[in-house]
């Protein structure tokens, strides 16, 4: 609307104070003839009584009407003279105008306009001017359908008599007249066409004459009102555009010149145009914008003829340079215009495009040429001229507003085919170039912003997909040339404005990767031209994104430079080689120096401008060598201006150095790297590295230093630069730099850091280069004069350089090497040399055994545990060892010396070391490691080498080979030893490694007496509490040699005191450990108990075992804790008889500590710089801990079972054995006194040990598989991550096998109470999965072993008579048996479906078993109900499931299991919100696959039954219902129904629950529209005869019965309470069908309800149900065709008068109560919003549909009914009365609501309802529908529909 008219006030009637004009017939009752004084008049009354009367009694086919006809004309013409007045006027027009319906022959419509003739002619051009709302309506339609023998007579009445009506009676229903009037202009060589233009032009001239009249002065004239009329007509009904098209094309004015105008030629310079004619201005006043929507409707239309038709309208009439477009009408209607112009290209029809054209460039001038005239150079100029002219007057004309109108296009979120519809508009416009040219480039970046923003706010991926589509073919079409310059220019602008807001250049970057992800840019021109250009463009523009950020946004700047450095790697991926092809000499460098950066991007940007001025494109002004040397400089620049600020400050190395690596492999310009200075700066770079000792370089800056040199060495073809002497430098400081970061407490960065160490070897020249480094780095930080000794820092991290290049992790090697086997590409490293590389820096750190009372003897002893290392060292020494090593030889990249004889003796030594160093592994490593190398030392005889030692003179072959051992000492040194343990203190010491030295050589010296002793009764009472004592201390002291040779000491003692006390006690035997209960312990150390006794008489003090916690849980043990997990497990035999009251200690210990430490190796992954300080090797500590863990469970366990197989528990032979025995047995026993109480707190005591053990393990196993835990650490880093947790995650999936193995059922318990716990703390479910994956890859968690203990786990809950004593559980574990359930059907449902096979036989006897007394297990048989069905549904994907006998089977049993489910707990119907576990909602998950279940369909329907009988039926029949109906049970009702054969049973449920009258209220409501409805759309397909069945029972109003007593008030309530139950079903039933299903009842229904309409408030049923009658027609309307509904018209139309005017004063209200006229309004809504065309003729009756609802004219009264009684009703409530308003909203999808809607009369009180609702609703009905009309929205049928439901399921509006 104009803006004019939104600051136009609605004019005041005078009728507020008095009204002048005379009311209106229909604000008062219509006069009674019956009741006249005269008798002529009653007379003739009643004749036409008696003739109406026929309708209701005589039509019983079509040929009756005319005798009904002919009956009524000859009572009209026994009219009294002197009398015009019609008696009963309104019934006897409504019984013509249903003489009128369309299925009626036209003998009868011919009949029926008799009539009219005859009463128009008898009341005369006064009395149809009054009673035309009567007559009118009825007459309206007609011409759309009439035959040809009815059309001239209706042609007639409306020229005779209609259009000779004054035109104040004309004015109100001029659109209605017109509406009737246009179907007559459709065909234009029609018989009626002429004659209808006739008639439609005197209508026009009546309306106009009214602006002759005095005393009537208009503010709109009559020409302007017929305009705006017609205009309403073409918007609001389609049928009748093809009419108001022919009458436009003959007499709308031109509103505009249709050349071009001379401002072309720049001649008219003032901007006035010429003045509109008083025609034109006739047509845009008052409302321009209305004109512009006729236009927007017809260009819309769905017949291709109309849009034609309008667009010549357009071309003709409405040219671009119209002054009414650029002055008169708003800029937003203007766009509406051309954007409804416009969306005719998607048609791609050639003649609308055609017509569009022109209307864009304007017409051509007529040329004087001929066609096929010759073509001269005067008219080929003449030409262009005219070309050029057309392009000009699209540029001032058409192209702002039409890039605006497909930009808002755009911008609409709209469905996806309107999303979709601008991307192929512009694609059409391209056809066009002369306006594409122009449009495209205008809209390509806001569409691609258009499609990037729609990927987030689109509702599905298919929706996105479809907009995504189309947009690829809008971008294939557009030439390469101006896509890349848009984006080229985006990001540059971006780039230069990024300090004012930096947002919108990160807003480019996404698009731009958008671009490149979603869109077609493989063609030649872009892949060698353009994109070549923009990566530079970004490369030399990134320079003001470094220098420009401030320290407020240093983030955010930084994530801008990260972006566009991946955005240029990206389009570097996408050129390809052939780009830069030719190579460029460093003789045109020399050239070119002067093409600095501002030289390029001028010359690009010049390069852009001048393919956007023509239409083809040059070639590339700079040539891609250039480009690629420009690009190579800078990016260099930036790497060096990073590499200067390397050790402060962030640094963009990561991302520049694969650009540079990227250039380098496609381009042929590598070679122009200025080696010397990028050396340089690397070595000044990398200097800090060497220097940095406590804290560490970063890592990413190391690898990005590294990887520059890579990409270096493989860019330049010369090897030259390799031999440069700063390059050695260099890579030493890197190794420098790295070598922290090998330290195993930091495990984020050991794997990454050791692939940098091999991938700098694979760099130098010298191949020992990482050997010599790596021995430097080792010895300086502990130097001295021999240069052995280092510390044990320096071992730890030699060791992890030593696992992880010996480790197959990320390599594929076929055994352990000493170096990884493929290095990163450089010099070629052969095999010689790679064995060699490790070898001093490994040599270096055995000689630590050399010295076995230093700290890193200990760490070396105990690196040397395992047998991977044991054997690779070995293999090396033995090389070593060999003859041929005493002879020159050549080592890899080093040139052939000669050696000279002196040199002999060095080489001797050298080879005594290596003896030495062997001799050093063999002793100090276990006992079995020692066998194995002796072993193999046999097996390869005599080396040669011996020989030259014998030569040589050194010592004898024998003693060489010898192992070393311990000199035996007299028992009398015993004391000597304990002494320096308990009297030597520090201060007698120089310091506390002398000390420890001294106390080590007295434990040594303690150990060989007791060995060697041959009685221990001297000192046995003396040598445990000072050794105890010393060893506590030292853990303080964290002395850690001295505790290993202290507990070495202890173990010695202990097994001599054994021996003593054996052989004393005369009890020399063994017992051995039966192999069932110990084979999963396969350590060393078990092997060495075994040999012991079991039981020992006394037992070790208790400060011992004390002792052993403090070690297990203090920091100062753990460098050498596998010595006191090893010490433990020899110390607990000896504890044999109290290791039930230990365990739980110690247990406790183990877990404690390996927490605190896992849960510091999470923080440490997950945040950045947090070190781990509950570790010193976190991850080698958790795994000795989770040792110690399974060798004490597995200690006590043994203890236990042997203590449960003495007693004696076998079962009496009596017993019935079976999968779970005989239920029975036992029932009757008598309880007496349990004799196991000391064994069942033993096994209570393990139980409770080992579910403290699984919960650990299950924490540590779900660390690496956390999605959310995944994610934290960074991607960088991801080989260290992954590294640590598989190796941890392994570790604890043994030891869960192993405590399987032992007691599977109470481990699966804890798992189960694991995932119980998850599933209720997140309802999702997240994190329970970890459980299930934990099963499946447990080794002794096969289903065949889970599925039974399962079993087990529930009987022992249910009825653990049945169970063997060994199958039952302790209970430990809070779960109850539905917990159970519910994890065996998770559990079952995440197995494969072959996993069926071997679960059958278990499941089946299970099921079988629970059947025979099912009562135990009641709670839990819903979920096992679901559990068989879930059995059915993966049998059924297997082969295994063809066997029909093991179908039936499972078919049976379900059938039985469903039944004995409702028997041992019925169904709680009176439950509104069932839990998880309740059988309703197990029966909606079961429902979908029953079929699958029960193959059979007599098993499928029996089941079904017992559903129907056992839920549906109940929970209908409650007293609760419908409040206890719940979704859930509404889904298991649904599935009954899509079972054909169980057809019968739910079909009567359906039936029973909808004839139940508390279906209707607010409950049902809520599930009405997603379950009750389809659920009855349902039944009536099947039961069609329903809706005549409930159309039947509507009563007729009757007044026989009892009319007076006591009974009549209630039995009439009844009666209007069964009417209006009944008419709320047959609306349910219209609503929950299927379009036009019911079509054939419509006639019945309006039967119904027009005997109904006839009840009173005396009658039975009463005027009450009339509500529901309003009800039951908004049904009708929403759900039926319009097309069928012609017959209804008249009575909505005959109801809607009388209820909406019962508002008027005065009047008797008996029929209609408020709550009866709230529907009636309620009604009339929902016709004006969806606006049926054959209402919109019958409309303006009830509002004012035309312009005068907003520009009404000075004096004018309403005719409308509702706004004449708005003004009635305001008028009576005075002027202290605030009116109240209503809010006219639109829906999410953008539709019009309904003003008078539930939410809005919700809380409103019923005598609050007249002024609260219905008045405010009167008062804006006519200027909200105008509104709705005037903004081309459209309705929303949902909220309709919702609104409807609402007001059937309220209860309150019954009776």
């Amino acid at each position: 609307m104009s803006t004019e008219a939104r600051h136009l006030q609605r004019a005041a009637s005078p009728a507020l104070s008095a009204r002048a004009s005379p009311v209106n017939p229909r604000n008062r009752p219509e006069d009674d003839a019956s009741s006249n004084t005269d008798k002529a008049i009653r007379r003739y009354a009643a004749g036409i009584d008696r003739a109406l009367s026929l309708f209701d009694t005589a039509l019983q086919e079509w040929a009756d009407y005319l005798p009904f006809l002919g009956r009524l004309l000859k009572a009209l013409q026994l009219h009294p003279p002197g009398t015009s007045d019609i008696p009963h006027k309104s019934l006897v027009a409504q019984r013509l105008s249903q003489c009128l319906n369309p299925a009626l022959p036209a003998g009868v419509h011919q009949e029926a306009l008799k009539v009219y003739t005859y009463i128009f002619s008898l009341i005369g051009k006064d009395g149809l001017g009054r009673d035309l709302p009567y007559y009118l309506p009825g007459l309206s339609p007609v011409l759309a359908f009439a035959s040809l023998l009815v059309k001239p007579p209706l042609l007639s009445l409306f020229d005779t008599f209609i259009v000779a009506l004054d035109p104040a009676d004309l004015r109100p229903a001029l659109k209605g007249v017109l509406s009737s009037l246009l179907p007559g202009l459709e065909e234009e060589s029609s018989e009626e066409f002429e004659r209808t233009h006739e008639i439609l032009q005197r209508l026009k001239a009546a309306i106009s004459s009214a602006d002759d009249r005095g005393g009537n002065v208009h503010s709109t004239s009559g020409d302007q009102y017929f305009w705006q009329c017609l205009f309403l007509v073409t918007i609001t009904s389609k049928s009748r555009r093809p009419g108001v098209l022919a009458y436009l094309q003959r007499h709308l004015p031109r509103l505009g010149k249709a050349t071009v105008s001379v401002e072309l030629d720049g001649k008219a310079t003032d901007g006035r145009r010429p003045q509109l004619s008083g025609d034109a201005e006739a047509v845009t006043s008052p409302e321009p914008g209305l004109l512009i929507r006729c236009f927007a409707a017809g260009l819309s239309d769905d017949q291709m003829l109309v849009q034609r038709g309008f667009l010549d309208l357009l071309v003709t009439h409405l040219p671009l340079n119209s002054g009414v477009l650029h002055d008169k009408v708003p800029p937003a209607d203007h766009v509406r215009l051309v954007t409804a112009a416009v969306s005719v290209v998607a048609r791609r029809e050639m003649s609308l495009n055609r017509r569009l054209w022109t209307w864009f460039l304007g017409p051509d001038e007529p040329s004087a040429e001929k066609d096929g005239a010759l073509a001269t150079p005067k008219v080929v100029d003449g030409r262009d001229r005219a070309q050029g002219r057309r392009v000009k007057y699209f540029e001032q004309y058409g192209l702002a507003i039409l890039v605006q109108s497909i930009l808002d296009l755009f911008e609409n979120d709209a469905v996806p085919g309107e999303k979709a519809r601008p991307f192929r508009i512009s694609l059409a416009l391209m056809d066009q170039s002369e306006i594409g040219g122009f449009v495209v480039p205008r809209v390509f970046l806001p569409a691609l912003r258009s499609v990037f923003r729609y990927q987030a706010a689109a509702a599905t991926s298919e929706a996105f997909d479809e907009v995504l589509r189309s947009a690829n073919v809008f971008f294939d079409g557009v030439e390469s040339g101006l896509i890349w310059d848009e984006i080229s220019n985006k990001l540059l602008r971006s780039t230069e404005m990024q300090m004012a807001d930096p947002r919108a250049f990160q807003d480019s970057l996404k698009l731009a990767f958008f671009v490149i992800k979603n869109f077609n840019l493989q063609e030649e021109e872009m892949l060698t031209t353009h994109l070549p250009l923009l990566v530079s463009s970004l490369i030399l523009k990134l320079k003001s994104l470094l220098n420009k950020g401030d320290s407020q946004q240093a983030e955010l700047y930084a994530d801008l430079v990260n972006q566009t450095l991946d955005l240029t790697g990206k389009l570097l991926d996408m050129i390809p080689r052939r780009a830069f092809a030719a190579q460029i000499s460093k003789a045109s460098v020399s050239k070119n120096l002067d093409f600095d950066n501002k030289a390029f991007l001028a010359n690009m940007e010049k390069y852009y401008v001048n393919a956007r001025e023509s239409t083809r494109l040059d070639a590339s002004p700079i040539d891609n060598t250039t480009i690629a040397r420009l690009v190579l400089q800078n990016i260099i620049q930036l790497i060096m201006d990073d590499l200067q600020s390397v050790d402060g400050g962030r640094t963009f190395l990561e991302a520049e150095l694969p650009i540079l690596e990227k250039l380098c492999r496609r381009t042929s310009v590598a070679h122009l790297l200025d080696v010397n200075e990028i050396l340089s700066i690397i070595q000044h770079a990398s200097q800090p590295f060497a220097t940095k000792s406590s804290v560490h370089v970063r890592f990413k800056n190391i690898a990005s230093i590294l990887s520059l040199l890579e990409t270096m060495h493989a860019a330049l073809t010369s090897i030259s630069w390799l031999e440069d002497h700063r390059l050695r430098p260099i890579l030493s400081n890197l190794l420098a730099g790295l070598w922290p970061h090998l330290s195993p407490a930091s495990p984020k960065t050991n794997v990454e850091a050791v692939r940098c160490v091999w991938r700098i070897q694979s760099l130098s020249i010298d191949p020992k280069l990482v050997e010599s480094c790596i021995s430097a780095l080792m010895v300086e930080s502990n130097f001295n004069n021999d240069g052995r000794n280092l510390d044990v820092e320096s071992a730890r991290r030699f060791a992890t350089l030593w696992s992880h290049s010996n480790s197959s992790y990320g390599t594929h090697t076929r055994r352990p090497s000493m170096v990884p086997p493929t290095p990163k590409p450089g010099l070629t490293i052969t095999k010689a040399h790679k064995e060699h590389i490790l070898a001093r820096p490994l040599l270096l750190l055995l000689d630590s055994l050399e010295d076995p009372k230093g700290v890193v003897f200990t760490f070396t002893s105990g690196w040397l545990q395992s047998s991977a290392n044991i054997q690779v060292i070995f293999d090396f020494l033995q090389q070593m060892l060999q003859a041929d090593w005493l002879s020159p030889r050549e080592e890899p990249g080093v040139s052939t010396k000669t050696a000279d004889a002196e040199d002999s003796p060095v080489d001797l030594n050298e080879y005594m070391y290596y003896l030495q160093t062997l001799s050093n592994i063999m002793e100090h490593t276990p006992r079995e490691i020692w066998s194995s190398l002796l072993s193999q030392m046999n097996d390869n005889g005599t080396h040669p080498g011996v020989e030259i030692l014998n030569s040589h003179g050194n010592l004898p072959q024998k003693e060489q080979r010898t192992q070393r051992g311990f000199v035996t000492n007299q028992s009398s040194l015993a004391r000597i030893g304990l002494n320096v343990l308990a009297n030597i203190s520090g201060k007698r010491a120089n310091d506390k490694q002398q000390l420890s030295r001294l106390k080590q050589a007295a434990v040594s010296l303690l150990q060989e007496v007791i060995l060697r002793s041959s009685s221990l009764e001297d000192i046995a009472e003396e040598v445990e509490s000072p050794v105890i004592s010393a060893l506590l201390s030292s853990i303080h002291n964290a002395d850690h040699p001295l505790q290993v040779s202290l507990m070495s000491l202890l173990s010695v003692w202990l097994k001599r005191r054994r021996s003593e006390m054996t052989r004393n006690l005369g009890t020399n035997h063994r017992k051995t450990t039966s192999g069932d209960h110990s084979s999963h312990r396969t350590s060393s150390v078990e092997r060495q108990i075994k040999e012991g006794p079991r039981v020992l008489p006394t037992s070790p003090p208790r400060s011992l075992l004390d002792c052993i916690s403090e070690g297990l849980g203090s920091g100062g043990t753990q460098p050498v804790l596998h010595h006191w997990i090893r010490f433990l497990d020899l110390c607990l035999p000896y504890y044999n008889s109290v290791i039930f009251q230990v365990l739980m200690p110690l247990v406790e210990r183990f877990v404690e500590t390996v927490g605190l430490i896992f849960e510091g190796l999470r923080v440490n992954f997950r945040q950045e710089n947090v070190p781990i300080t509950a570790a010193i090797a976190p991850v080698n500590v958790v795994m000795e801990l989770l040792n110690g863990t399974e060798q004490t469970l597995a200690r006590a366990h043994e203890r236990l079972i042997e203590d449960e197989s003495s007693q004696n528990n076998a079962k009496s032979p009596e017993q019935v054995q079976g999968f779970f025995g005989n239920m029975v047995s036992g029932v009757f026993a008598s309880e007496g006194p349990k004799t196991r109480s000391t064994t069942a707190n033993n096994r209570l005591t393990v139980i409770l040990c080992f579910k403290d053990v699984v919960k650990l393990c299950l924490r540590i196993w779900s660390w690496g598989s956390d999605s959310v835990e995944t994610s934290l650490h960074e991607a960088a880093l991801s080989g260290s991550f992954n590294h640590t947790s598989l190796r941890l995650r392994n570790r604890a999936r043994r030891v869960l096998e192993h405590m399987f193995a032992a007691e599977s059922l109470e481990c699966l318990e804890t798992l189960i109470e694991a995932w119980d716990g998850t599933r209720k703390a997140n309802k999702a479910g997240v994190g329970s999965s970890v459980v299930l994956n934990l099963l499946h890859v447990l080794d002794g968690s096969r289903p065949r072993n889970t599925i039974p203990a399962i079993f087990n786990a529930l009987y022992s809950r249910t009825n653990p008579e049945a169970l063997d004593p060994e199958r039952k559980s302790t209970l430990t574990s809070e779960l109850l048996d539905i917990d159970l359930a519910r994890f065996l059907v998770d559990y079952t449902r995440s197995l494969e479906d072959d996993a069926m096979d071997e679960i059958w036989t278990d499941c089946i006897a299970f099921l079988k078993d629970i059947l025979t007394n099912p009562l135990p297990h009641r709670q839990s048989l819903p979920q096992l109900l679901g559990f068989t069905a879930l059995l059915g549904t993966k049998v059924d994907n297997t082969n295994f499931g063809e066997n029909r006998k093991r179908r039936k089977e499972l078919g049976d049993l379900f059938l039985r299991q469903l039944a004995a489910t409702f028997t041992t707990k019925p169904l709680n119907v009176n439950v509104e919100y069932p839990a998880d576990d309740d059988i309703i909602v197990i029966l909606a998950m079961i429902f979908p696959d029953i079929s699958k279940v029960l193959v059979d369909s007599d098993r499928i329907v029996a089941a079904a039954n017992t559903v129907s009988a056992q839920v549906i039926v109940p929970t209908i029949r409650s007293k609760n219902f419908p409040q206890n109906v719940t979704p859930t049970f509404l889904d298991v009702f649904g599935f009954l129904t899509r079972i054909p054969e169980a057809s019968k049973g739910w079909k009567k449920d359906t039936s029973d629950a909808f004839n139940d009258p508390r279906l209707f209220c607010r409950a049902t409501h809520e599930l009405a529209s997603s379950h009750w409805l389809p659920l009855i759309r349902q039944w009536i397909i099947l039961d069609k005869e329903r809706m005549a069945d409930f159309v039947s029972r509507l009563p007729s109003p009757t007044s026989a019965g009892i009319m007076f007593g006591v009974g009549a008030s209630s039995a009439r309530l009844e009666a209007d309470r069964k009417a209006q139950l009944n008419l709320r079903r047959v609306a349910t039933l219209l609503l929950a069908a299927t379009g036009d299903s019911f079509v054939e009842n419509i006639g019945p229904i309006q039967d119904k309800m027009a005997d109904l309409l006839t009840a009173t408030a005396a009658s039975s049923p009463s005027c009450a149900t009339r509500a529901e009658i309003y009800m039951l027609l908004r049904a009708i309307i929403l759900k039926v065709a319009p097309v069928h509904l012609a017959l209804l018209w008249p009575l909505v139309t005959k109801e809607l008068q009388e209820a909406i005017s019962s508002l008027y004063p005065g009047r008797n209200r008996d029929k209609y109560n408020m709550y009866c006229i709230v529907h009636a309004c309620k009604l009339l809504d929902v016709l004006v919003l969806l606006a049926p065309e054959d209402f919109q003729m019958r409309q303006w009756l009830f509002i004012t549909d035309t312009i005068d609802a907003v520009y009404r004219p000075q004096g004018l009264e309403p005719r409308a009914l509702v706004d004449e009684l708005a003004e009635d009703l305001d008028a009576n409530a005075g002027t202290s009365h605030v009116a109240a308003t209503l809010t006219p909203g639109l829906s999410q999808t953008g539709g019009r609501k309904p003003l008078l809607t539930a939410e809005v009369l919700q809380g409103i009180r019923n005598e609050d309802l007249l002024d609260r609702a219905i008045r405010p609703f009167l008062r804006q009905l006519s200027i909200n529908t105008f509104e709705g009309t005037y903004s081309m929205t459209s309705f929303d049928w949902q909220a309709c529909y919702e609104d409807l439901l609402l007001d059937i399921f309220d209860e309150k509006s019954l009776v």
